[in-house]
């Protein structure tokens, strides 16, 4: 089953988050269903792993039929109302039971800790890159492991293409806090029986709603080095994607229309009212 269980902020010294196949055996609507609950997990943790009040604490995610449960330890109940904000905010989440214990003796002496904060960055670092590849059309059922260390990625496992091989080193590579890409991925054909299962699964259960598009082209829009802090108001209705707002470049824009055109979902992108200033 694709799931991403625990994401140990406070503890892991790489933050590795393996990207998953299906079992080829699982019918459909099942496969779509663990799907949207993995995608539903992913974002859950990458949102907590970029709030700062959040991501010193150890804080596992699990999503099941549209409840995610939050375990672990936090500071205090503000910390712990927090948490559960984060994951109910997330598209697809429609409960939150919220299991974290509060230990008011904890310190956050992580903030102060150099070692420790640069264990965050790559844990937050890793969810970014890794919710990329899930969220880009053409890398969600690839067999991919994240793993990073002082900002540079490793990326392990199996792509049924060299062009596969390649975007996911560019999708990591462009991705905010990534100083270097280790590509050790390996290109074999058979990892194409598992994309498409999971892209069947897709297209015949998953309906992506248009607030969902939205979300993550604003949040991959955030992850990107190139896009991040541009004026781009992004808007979706029936899966086409509308951006409006300033860039300072073509290129800039050529960036954005591209990025969004490759969400899960996009069925077209018009970029008509993005203006490039000058």
């Amino acid at each position: 089953m694709f799931k991403l269980k625990t994401l140990a902020l406070a503890t892991a010294t790489a933050g590795i988050i393996a990207l998953s196949p299906m079992t080829a055996f699982a019918d459909d609507g099942d496969t779509s269903r663990q799907l949207s609950e993995a995608r539903q997990e992913g974002s859950v943790v990458t949102a907590i792993a970029l709030n700062r009040h959040l991501n010193p604490f150890k804080i596992d995610v699990e999503v099941e039929n549209g409840t995610a449960v939050l375990t672990g330890e936090v500071e205090s109940d503000v910390d712990r109302d927090l948490a559960e904000q984060v994951a109910m905010s997330v598209d697809g989440v429609q409960k939150v039971d919220n299991q974290l214990t509060v230990d008011r003796e904890a310190e956050r002496n992580e903030h102060n800790d150099k070692s420790m904060t640069q264990r965050f960055d790559n844990a937050t670092t890793t969810a970014s890159v890794k919710s990329r590849l899930l969220w880009n059309s053409n890398t969600e059922g690839l067999d991919i492991n994240v793993t990073t260390m002082n900002g540079v990625v490793t990326l392990e496992g199996t792509a049924q293409s060299e062009e596969a091989k390649e975007l996911a080193e560019r999708l990591a590579a462009n991705t905010d806090g990534v100083r270097d890409v280790e590509n050790n991925i390996t290109v074999n054909a058979n990892a194409t029986t598992a994309a498409k299962a999971q892209n069947t699964a897709d297209e015949a259960g998953e309906a992506i709603s248009d607030a969902w598009i939205t979300s993550k082209v604003k949040s991959t829009f955030l992850f990107s080095n190139n896009l991040d802090g541009l004026d781009i108001t992004v808007e979706t209705e029936n899966g086409q994607v509308t951006l409006s707002g300033t860039v300072a470049t073509a290129a800039e824009k050529e960036l954005a229309v591209e990025t969004a055109r490759n969400i899960r979902g996009v069925t077209d992108v018009n970029a008509s009212a993005l203006n490039v200033a000058g």
